[in-house]
């Protein structure tokens, strides 16, 4: 199994939201929610993905958002980077 840091698309989801208000929006709104809530959310998403058959590089990346640790990591990234301190 990847780590997260070796899921690129994980990473370029996260500098998109450094640049795109709405997707930064999303993915903030996302974040910021109490963990439970945040995953069940998540799990729908990609069960939703995979339906879809959307890539599997995207599946994993929104999958990282399960983990907590990630989550909290991913919300400081996207939050610092619009505040311009990255």
């Amino acid at each position: 199994m990847k780590s997260v840091a070796e899921i690129d698309t994980f990473i370029t989801m996260l500098l998109t939201a450094c640049e795109n208000q709405s997707v930064y929006e999303r993915l903030e709104k996302l974040l910021s929610m109490p963990d439970e809530k945040r995953q069940g959310l998540v799990h729908s998403w990609v069960n939703d993905l995979l339906v879809a058959e959307a890539p599997r590089d995207f599946v994993q990346a929104v999958a990282c958002l399960l983990d907590n640790r990630v989550a909290e990591k991913a919300y400081e990234v996207i939050f610092k980077c619009r505040r311009g301190e990255l």
